[in-house]
C-alpha cells in the first residue's frame, strides 16, 4: 500500500476544500507570469487556418516571449487550439526557414536564391506554360481562351481580399483549376 505524502497531510490538516493553501510553497509565492514583463502587447490574428482567432502577442527587447488568446476578439473569445497556442514555434524555431531554397531538376542539393531571383523564376515559368498549353479555340471552332497547363490551391488561412485578388488574377491568365483548400 503507497504511503500518503506529505502534501497530503498538509491538504487534510490545514486545506480539506482543496482551495491551494496546501500546494503554495515559497517557490510558488515567488513566480510571476511571463506575461507581466512585457514590454508591449501587440495584437494579431492566428495564422493557421480560415477561423482568424484573435491573439496577444507579448514582447519584450524586441522578442516574443509569449502568445495567448486574445480575450477581446468575438471570434474565439480568448481561446486558442493546441495549434495556435503554439505558434509561438512559427515565429521563434531554430530550424525555421528564413532565405528562399531552390533544388534543381535532378539536382541533390538545394541551393539558396534571392527572393527577386525566385520571383522571377515563378513568373518566367508561369508565362512559358500558359504559352505552350494556350487553347484559344476547341475542334470545332468554338472560342476557348484557356489553359489548362496551370492551376491554384488556395490555402485555408487566406482571407477574402486575398482570395479574390488570386481568383481574378488566375481567371485572367486563363486557368479554370483555381479551387481553396477550405472548400475541400
Amino acid at each position: 500500500m503507497a504511503r500518503p505524502t506529505f502534501s497530503l497531510f498538509r491538504q487534510l490538516a490545514g486545506d480539506p476544500l482543496a482551495l491551494g493553501r496546501a500546494a503554495r510553497s515559497g517557490r510558488s509565492e515567488e513566480l510571476v507570469p511571463r506575461t507581466a514583463t512585457a514590454d508591449r502587447v501587440a495584437r494579431s490574428i492566428c495564422p493557421y487556418c480560415a477561423v482568424g482567432c484573435g491573439q496577444r502577442v507579448y514582447v519584450k527587447d524586441e522578442k516574443v516571449i509569449q502568445i495567448e488568446g486574445d480575450p477581446d476578439s468575438p471570434i474565439s473569445r480568448g481561446r486558442l487550439c493546441p495549434k495556435g497556442s503554439a505558434s509561438k514555434q512559427l515565429h521563434e524555431h531554430s530550424r525555421r526557414e528564413r532565405r528562399v531554397k531552390y533544388r534543381r531538376p535532378g539536382g541533390a542539393e538545394w541551393e539558396e536564391l534571392s527572393l527577386d531571383q525566385a520571383m522571377d523564376m515563378i513568373a518566367d515559368r508561369v508565362l512559358a506554360t500558359r504559352e505552350a498549353t494556350w487553347e484559344d479555340t476547341d475542334d470545332e471552332g468554338r472560342h476557348l481562351h484557356r489553359t489548362l497547363g496551370f492551376a491554384h490551391l488556395g490555402g485555408a488561412t487566406l482571407d477574402d481580399e486575398e482570395n479574390y485578388l488570386i481568383k481574378k488574377f488566375f481567371s485572367a491568365m486563363g486557368a479554370l483549376q483555381i479551387e481553396n483548400q477550405a472548400r475541400i
